[in-house]
């Protein structure tokens, strides 16, 4: 006999109406949504440090004791809302507790990336009737829409794929159906509270961008024309989108030189360079989906395709530095905050001299070493997850022809391009870019070992 529920969660993305829902569901008596309870970048809602007596530094040392204290409610039922960038560490206890009632809200994704973006445009997240609606319209960013695709779809299988292999049930939900008072019923009965007779959706909360999709789309016709890319007919299903799982096809670089050229870029490589250097050899193609990519390749019979491998501490520099001048302000203050990296200030950081940045690096590294191994609330970002894993990730869709190390980028790259019947591959214009000498430091060596030692193992790095 199946037992009642206890706590649940809702599996949401970004403007999915995860905020109605839970808006909802906290107005009936004896139930309470803690929010984005394990979001890295807050404890439940914005600007909040701590939940239920737990604070963030807790959390980032356990997750679990924060699981814990919201589920721990006899006679209640409490639960959060979990995004795909959430918190790791805690995916397998939910998953695990059949007690734990999953809801799954979905929306279109489309609806759901022009939604983000107004709402990151305008910082107007929420809008009640009270509120008036600022106006604006977003620039639609192809390989940016297909990159939070991927990202959800990954996140969708895995839940789906758990359910099925623990044998649960979810409660499904589109977007349309959070204002119909018969679903929200159907869903609070389901999550055994058959007390409560009638379930009213949450009326403190009105569309924001009730417009047409023309009329929120600066590029209205370039994105449709980008769209065709995309099988129209999987917009509503669940799964929705590939890639399944970390190929990260749009990054692909394809040349039409000799019988053609397929890079495959780890990020965090010397991707500028090659990138560059196949643009000289001839006409480029980009932002592949899957489909688009077998074509190119039935197309091209005798074709290569490779990836370089650069050096761990290399690598990890690389990323360093991304982060210190590319990656969000969040990003650098929860790095300041959590993560024990004491970066100063962003305007600080504008001239912050070399000799400086080496300390901050070796936190660096030591926050690399804990991240890659499921310690931190950040899911490992692709410039800095091992590049084992990346090369894995690819070979899901199609392994390279050729691993190059970027030591060897020369010689390697000259019997690849032979292969592919390139007559000329002007080597001249692709420059190695070495190993900065500072980087020669026996504790940030070990420090990278220690971040690294998959790779080490798996490619046969040495210590510089």
């Amino acid at each position: 006999m199946t037992e009642p529920f206890r706590s649940f969660v809702i599996f949401a993305e970004m403007r999915t109406g995860s905020n109605l829902l839970e808006a909802t569901l906290n107005a009936l008596k004896g139930v309470t949504c803690f929010g984005e309870a394990f979001n890295p970048y807050m404890m439940g809602w914005p600007d909040k440090d701590e939940l239920q007596g737990i604070t963030r530094d807790q959390r980032e040392a356990d997750p679990m004791q924060l699981l814990t204290r919201l589920f721990d409610r006899p006679g209640h039922l409490p639960g959060f809302r979990y995004f795909h960038d959430h918190d790791p560490r805690v995916f397998d206890a939910i998953m695990h507790d059949r007690r734990c009632a999953k809801i799954i809200l979905t929306r279109n994704p489309l609806d759901s990336y022009v939604s983000t973006c107004l709402a990151r445009e305008t910082n107007q997240w929420k809008l009640n009737e009270t509120e008036t609606p600022i106006p604006a319209a977003i620039t639609y960013d192809g390989p940016e829409f297909r990159d939070m695709l991927a990202a959800v779809e990954r996140f969708q299988l895995r839940v789906m794929h758990r359910l099925q292999v623990t044998g649960q049930a979810g409660f499904w939900l589109g977007y349309d159906d959070l204002r119909d008072t018969e679903v929200m019923t159907g869903l609070v009965h389901w999550l055994g509270r058959t007390d409560i007779a009638r379930v009213e959706p949450a009326r403190d909360q009105v569309p924001q961008n009730p417009r047409e999709l023309a009329d929120k789309v600066r590029n209205f016709d370039q994105m449709q024309e980008d769209l065709h890319k995309i099988d129209p007919f999987m917009l509503r299903r669940i799964p929705n989108f590939e890639p399944r799982r970390g190929p990260s096809v749009p990054s692909f670089t394809a040349s039409e030189a000799g019988r053609g050229l397929l890079y495959m870029p780890v990020r965090c490589g010397p991707g500028p360079a090659i990138r560059d250097w196949m643009g000289r050899l001839g006409q480029t193609g980009t932002d592949f989906t899957q489909t688009t990519l077998r074509q190119w390749k039935r197309g091209h019979p005798g074709h290569r395709s490779f990836a370089v491998l650069r050096h761990p501490l290399h690598r990890a520099w690389t990323a360093f530095r991304q982060v210190l001048t590319q990656a969000s302000p969040e990003l650098r203050g929860l790095m300041r905050n959590v993560h024990r990296i004491a970066l100063p200030s962003d305007e600080a950081l504008k001239e912050l001299p070399l000799d400086e940045q080496i300390p901050l690096f070796a936190q660096f590294l030591d926050f690399l070493r804990r991240n890659l191994n499921s310690q931190t609330t950040l899911p490992t970002h692709a410039g800095w997850a091992s590049q084992s894993e990346v090369i894995a990730g690819f070979s899901r869709f199609a392994t390279p022809d050729m691993l190059i190390r970027e030591d060897r980028l020369i010689e390697e790259i000259e019997a690849l391009t032979r292969a592919a019947g390139v007559a000329d591959p002007q080597l001249h214009h692709l420059v190695p870019q070495p190993m900065p000498d500072f980087l020669h430091d026996k504790a940030l060596i070990a420090a990278a070992r220690g971040a690294y030692l998959r790779d080490y193992v798996a490619f046969g790095f040495q210590d510089p």
